[in-house]
């Protein structure tokens, strides 16, 4: 009975000595403060501050730092021009000081937001792409009257129908015509 006694009291005891383990871990769990996972998204030229207290935290994020590239250039120039008629010297001294987006195009200024949301360049590409569909569509019916208008008409019956028709099909084709013209010379 002996050996009864000292196994049973061994297990009992391992059992309490785990039991205590697991109910301070449970009660120490409870204690410390949950942090939260902040998955910040990362790229070449985001950054990121996070300040953490004991009431709170504060999480400053930029997607887009630098957001304007700048280049300083400076030129000094001290030239002496003695040649066959005489001169004189010629002193200058130039400074340019260039904006540069992230994908490398130069800022020169057209990005100024009217009340209506639409840049200086859209307004022009617009007013551009305006002037383009009239003088197409002038063109196209222009040249649909003088060449195929004339066939068209001598149709029995509906000859003045479709030749309008026609007329009016060649001022859609050269409105869009010359949309697509006037983009690509306006740079839009």
């Amino acid at each position: 009975m002996n050996f009864f006694k000292w196994t049973a009291l061994g297990v009992g005891g391992v059992v309490a000595v785990a039991h205590i383990g697991v109910l301070g871990h449970i009660i120490q769990a409870t204690k410390t403060p949950e942090v939260p996972i902040i998955n910040l998204p990362r790229g070449d030229y985001s950054s990121y501050r996070i300040e953490a207290g004991k009431e709170g935290y504060t999480i400053e994020y930029k997607a887009n730092d630098p957001a304007i590239l700048e280049s300083e250039r400076s030129l000094h120039l001290d030239k002496d021009r003695r040649g066959l008629f005489g001169g004189g010297s010629e002193k200058r001294d130039e400074y340019r000081l260039d904006q540069y987006t992230m994908n490398g195009t130069r800022n020169i200024g057209g990005a100024a937001i009217d009340s209506e949301g639409k840049s200086a360049k859209e307004v022009e590409c617009i007013v551009a792409d305006a002037g383009a569909r009239s003088q197409g569509a002038l063109a196209g019916a222009s040249i649909a009257t003088g060449a195929v208008a004339p066939m068209l008409v001598s149709i029995p019956y509906i000859g003045w129908l479709a030749s309008g028709w026609a007329v009016l099909l060649g001022q859609r084709m050269g409105s869009s015509i010359g949309s697509e013209v006037g983009s690509v010379f306006n740079d839009c």
